[in-house]
């Protein structure tokens, strides 16, 4: 008997079936970090440029809060050729007549001497300072908002750069000393969004396990900064002159860099642009000379560890999806993210306080101004090395407490001796080992801080922390002005209690940056 063929409308009906499963078991979603990993590759060509050329506004950013050590000096003053026999013991030129002394060099070498803000007016000096930081503490959680939400990262660096180099410009116009404070206060609201904006935008597209070395790095460019500032500043002598060649950059920097930088696809991704997400993912791919399948698709966290239908995936592929956003009031709602951002900004505001206030209390090398700041630039990358060598060993938690105890240590020991002799050296060398080791912290509190929050809120929780380092920056001078052993106590507690605070934190040595609080919640869970 003669089998019977089996039956093409059975055929056809499978048919279909079977190539749908086989498309279904091509299709690969993934999360960043893993097609980083896996495809793109964590640190390749591309990374290096688009970091180096991001990280460049870190300088941008020491120009113009240091440029104040420089414009607000008190040049050295004189006798005049009159008065030198009567005049020539008084120590001060607040105890003699303003006829009898005059300033070295003229009246336009800085603020100080052009608007006479010595004697009773001195207070004004450190007005003009705690303005400035006042500034980057509101501009901090503004372009933090700003970045995470319709700018980007990309959009609010351009914006805050631009200010910068506009509000400098207009600051060596001022005609006077009120107008200046102004300038300096809008020039620090733009100054605080710098650092952040530019530290994400760098740091989002590598991958989870060169992130920490990456994100170390940065404060490499923010030092060398500080020390190319001194030789600008030893150049344009006068203070107007210096505001001007020290503004000048940023706006450069807006021309000629930011054209050429991509936007950080997870910012994209948030915001339910996956096609242009997934279009740099290629890039980078490419650029590094990796592979990128077809079949490979980006999602959010907790969409990349869930089953879906290769229709639904492609659906949210070629139509975007709605956007992912997220505020600062989400971080407090959330109660993980509440108590590690309420950490965070303590410890920021501690390190600022131990930060600063030894920067101010440790220029006394007996040398030139401009040699003195470059000496401290170049003295803090020590720190910033050791302790990137250290991050991926040791972890983000243990080097935290560590180099703030140290510091805490160095400062509780400077504020037992004694200013004369021998002592005074002692002390000097404290004050100089505290301020290396909150280096180091103050190195690896920014990527520890963005590890900690998904992507949604991930500036915004940064704005909220470099809103605390600027209220410590505003607090350290009034310590500093206490004199004594004082400042060495204070510093001692707020390096020992930060370290105290930082244990409560959670490692993230080689974890996922999670970007939506669901894959953060899944992540713990």
């Amino acid at each position: 008997m003669a089998t019977t063929p089996p039956s093409s409308d059975s055929d056809e009906l499978r048919t279909p079936l079977v190539a749908t499963a086989a498309k279904e078991a091509e299709t690969e979603k993934l999360c960043i970090d893993e097609m980083l990993r896996k495809y793109c590759g964590e640190f390749g060509k591309w990374q290096l440029r688009h970091f180096i050329f991001t990280s460049l506004a870190w300088a941008l950013e020491a120009f113009h809060t240091m440029v104040m050590i420089f414009a607000d000096r008190e040049p050295e003053w004189r006798c005049t050729a009159a008065t030198a026999a009567s005049c020539g013991v008084v120590g001060s030129p607040c105890g003699i007549g303003p006829e009898e002394w005059e300033w070295v060099g003229g009246r336009g070498g800085a603020t100080v001497s052009e608007w006479g803000l010595v004697c009773g007016d001195k207070f004004k000096v450190g007005l003009v300072q705690a303005l400035f930081f006042a500034g980057c503490m509101i501009g901090a959680g503004i372009f933090g908002h700003l970045s995470d939400s319709f700018l980007g990262r990309k959009g609010s660096l351009m914006v805050v750069c631009a200010l910068n180099g506009i509000f400098g410009c207009l600051t060596a116009f001022s005609p006077n000393y009120w107008t200046y404070v102004i300038l300096r206060l809008l020039t620090g609201f733009s100054t605080g969004g710098v650092g952040l904006c530019a530290f994400v935008l760098a740091t989002e597209p590598i991958g989870p396990t060169k992130r920490g070395l990456a994100g170390m790095s940065t404060f490499y460019f923010f030092s060398i900064g500080i020390a190319i500032l001194s030789a600008v500043a030893y150049v344009f002598q006068t203070w107007r002159h210096l505001y001007i060649a020290s503004s000048i950059p940023s706006i450069l920097f807006v021309f000629l860099v930011i054209p050429f930088l991509s936007e950080s696809p997870r910012w994209y991704l948030v915001r339910g642009r996956v096609t242009e997400a997934m279009n740099i993912m290629s890039t980078i791919a490419s650029t590094n000379g990796k592979h990128l399948p077809s079949g490979v698709l980006l999602s959010l966290d907790e969409e990349a560890e869930s089953e879906s239908s290769e229709a639904l995936i492609l659906n949210e592929y070629k139509n975007n999806k709605g956007a992912v956003g997220g505020s600062i009031v989400d971080v407090l709602r959330f109660p993980v993210t509440r108590i590690r951002l309420i950490l965070m900004v303590a410890i920021n505001f501690f390190c600022s306080v131990v930060y600063y206030g030894l920067s101010l209390n440790v220029v006394n090398l007996d040398t030139n101004l401009y040699m003195n700041v470059a000496l401290n630039a170049v003295a803090e990358m020590p720190a910033f090395g050791i302790t990137a060598i250290l991050l991926d060993k040791f972890g983000r938690k243990p080097l935290a407490i560590g180099t703030m105890w140290f510091s805490g240590l160095f400062c509780l020991l400077g504020s037992l001796m004694s200013n004369v002799g021998v002592w005074k050296l002692v002390r000097m060398v404290c004050g100089i080992l505290g301020i290396f080791g909150m280096a180091g912290t103050y190195n690896l509190l920014f990527i520890y801080t963005a590890e900690l929050f998904p992507t949604v809120v991930r500036n915004a929780a940064l704005g909220c922390a470099t809103q605390a380092v600027q209220m410590g920056a505003i607090l350290s001078p009034v310590v500093v002005v206490l004199g004594g052993w004082v400042p060495f106590a204070v510093f001692a507690v707020c390096g020992i209690v930060g370290g105290m605070f930082a244990f409560y934190l959670p490692e993230t040595l080689n974890q996922p940056l999670y970007d939506t609080f669901s894959g953060l919640e899944a992540g713990l869970a």
